[in-house]
């Protein structure tokens, strides 16, 4: 696919990267309902920096004129899946994630975690950096799967501390042989856990696994509802193959879980005019609770890139981490041959990465309007 193809989005504005969303979510009476059970709960709260933060929240929600922190569609449909008890905590860490990051704000722990199992996938699609042998051919040391015990010291350093955790980044989850365990050793743990997979590779007994462990967002990365298109963008998958596992996934959660509170969505790359929502809607919405397409950013090679004149800091800075298969601490993964690496989680602690000096120190450039001191953020337009 040729550059010229490819939707332009400059700069990517990261908390809005949906350009089409299948709900129109409302707040209805069953939301109001938990806010305002919030409203009562948090003024017992212990934690005062907590309670400030929900406050904060719940004020921006209840001001209809209100610039800094509102509910989103896809937000909204979080909260009406999660009990009201737990209402302050989902609050605290989404008005953590928005609102954080555009304020540079910093406190003890991100307020996302993506985390790599493996590095490795059976894709390799136009957009991805999968497409650069630099990443991809194992020569160069970038591919594996996560130790099972470096995965589970993750989960106990940052359970209770941050409720945004997705398993996915540079490869795809399914193929690590160990994923129910993984799986497993997350249930119950995260208010804002998410799944990231083609597809391609889900069984019947990864998808038990994937309910049994609760889940609450799992998203089938697909761009199309034609197969010629679809194989163009995703090279070496077969549409029908795919399509057959969505199938397979809703089926068994309608059977054997009709109490899940697990969200399914179809989410496609944006790359151009060709690709419609309706059609998304139209072949996928039979098999999944959403769909969605989220702007093109060119993932594929950054580093081949021309220089950008973009001076404001990312927000990623503030937003995320990204822990990779071998414990690599990386800021983003646009940066997806770690030449950012600020620490590895073998050596140091997750919050202790977080607010140590390697990440500091690229927060400071930044600041200081000196992306162009750090490769790959000037070439990238990521804000």
């Amino acid at each position: 696919m040729s550059d010229n193809s490819k939707i332009k989005n400059d700069p990517y504005v990261k908390h809005q990267s949906f350009t089409d969303f299948s709900v129109d979510a409302n707040i209805n009476e069953e939301l109001i309902h938990k806010l305002d059970y919030v409203k009562k709960s948090v003024e017992s709260h212990e934690d005062s920096y907590h309670k400030e933060v929900v406050d904060k929240a719940l004020s921006c929600i209840a001001d209809e004129n209100n610039q800094t922190f509102s509910l989103h569609p896809n937000t909204i449909e979080e909260i009406k899946k999660i009990k009201k008890e737990e209402l302050a905590d989902y609050l605290f860490y989404r008005y953590r994630y928005e609102v954080f990051p555009t304020e540079k704000t910093l406190d003890d722990y991100p307020p996302c975690i993506q985390i790599e199992p493996v590095s490795i996938c059976n894709y390799r699609c136009v957009f991805c950096y999968q497409t650069d042998p630099k990443l991809s051919d194992p020569k160069y040391g970038h591919m594996g799967t996560m130790d099972v015990d470096l995965f589970k010291n993750i989960i106990d350093q940052i359970e209770g501390k941050v409720q945004a955790v997705t398993l996915a980044s540079r490869g795809e989850p399914m193929i690590h042989k160990n994923i129910d365990q993984i799986l497993k050793y997350m249930e119950g743990k995260f208010l804002a856990s998410k799944i990231n997979t083609n597809a391609s590779l889900l069984t019947e007994a990864k998808a038990h696994a994937i309910l049994e462990a609760d889940i609450k967002t799992l998203v089938f990365s697909a761009d199309s509802a034609d197969v010629n298109s679809y194989s163009k963008l995703r090279v070496r998958g077969d549409l029908n193959k795919v399509l057959k596992n969505v199938k397979m996934f809703h089926e068994i959660k309608e059977k054997h879980y009709p109490q899940s509170n697990l969200i399914t969505r179809v989410s496609g790359v944006k790359v151009n005019e060709e690709q419609n929502i309706d059609d998304m809607t139209g072949f996928w919405g039979d098999y999944v609770d959403q769909v969605a397409f989220v702007q093109y950013n060119p993932w594929e090679n950054v580093y081949d890139t021309n220089l950008k004149d973009e001076t404001n800091a990312c927000t990623d800075l503030w937003r995320r981490m990204f822990v990779w298969w071998d414990g690599i601490v990386n800021p983003c993964d646009i940066d997806y041959r770690s030449e950012l690496q600020v620490a590895n989680a073998k050596d140091v602690d997750i919050k202790e990465a977080w607010t140590g000096k390697g990440y500091n120190a690229l927060r400071e450039k930044h600041l200081n309007k000196n992306r162009k001191q750090c490769s790959p953020c000037d070439r990238c337009h990521f804000v």
